[in-house]
């Protein structure tokens, strides 16, 4: 009878583990902004440099009100490649945190797109703080079908940002931004062992089902086998 109490306590556990609607909701938020964005082939990402991304980060709608120096002001995620064959990790949680960096425009809301061009970029994400420009080298993204992608900035640089607000859609400079993993957001969607992102993306576990629209995006427009 005990043994059955601990094994329902356990499972319990697992069914909170859930993600929170503020959670999800973000999670959906992601897959529709980078929807929206790839939606119009002559102001998007250049797809050539999805397909070479190691990671990419969606913070979507950041909002002028929350722009505070040094204070905390976006929420989103961060997904990289699987190790083994083709397709992309369950997502883990990140902040953004510092200066303004110009990315409001009026009181509307911002999103931020990130793509992380090589490995070391990647191992740079994965730790638990890093900061963009610091401890890894940024560049503005290049927009557009015909945007020439292979400039001296992106080939060199580890990260590459873009921020999208009132619908316009742009390469920006997030030079000393700083991204924290967000453990208690991790916690609601994976459980209590998984905290870090670093776990999360290399343990091959499943998405949350949030996250089905950013990940399928992710597959359709980066063809890297």
């Amino acid at each position: 009878m005990r043994r059955h109490i601990v094994l329902a306590a356990v499972f319990c556990q697992v069914v909170l583990a859930a993600p929170s609607k503020d959670t999800q909701k973000r999670l959906e938020e992601a897959g529709l902004v980078l929807e929206e964005i790839m939606g119009t082939a002559d102001n998007a990402i250049p797809q050539g440099l999805l397909n070479k991304a190691e990671c990419a980060v969606v913070i979507p709608g950041l909002k002028k009100g929350a722009f505070i120096f040094g204070g905390q002001y976006g929420r989103g995620f961060l997904t990289c490649r699987k190790k083994a064959g083709a397709g992309w990790s369950a997502p883990g949680a990140v902040r953004m945190e510092g200066a303004s960096f110009g990315l409001q425009i009026g009181g509307s809301e911002t999103d931020v797109v990130m793509l992380v061009m090589n490995r070391r970029g990647a191992e740079r994400l994965l730790a638990s703080k890093f900061t963009v420009g610091g401890d890894a080298s940024v560049a503005a993204g290049p927009v557009g079908r015909t945007a020439k992608a292979e400039t001296d900035a992106t080939m060199r640089a580890e990260i590459l940002a873009w921020s999208r607000s009132r619908g316009v859609f742009a390469g920006i400079s997030l030079q000393g931004a700083t991204l924290r993993q967000d453990g208690g957001v991790n916690n609601e969607m994976y459980g209590d062992k998984f905290e870090e992102n670093r776990a999360i993306v290399e343990s091959g576990l499943a998405a949350p089902k949030a996250a089905a629209k950013l990940l399928k995006l992710l597959n359709k427009y980066s063809s890297r086998k």
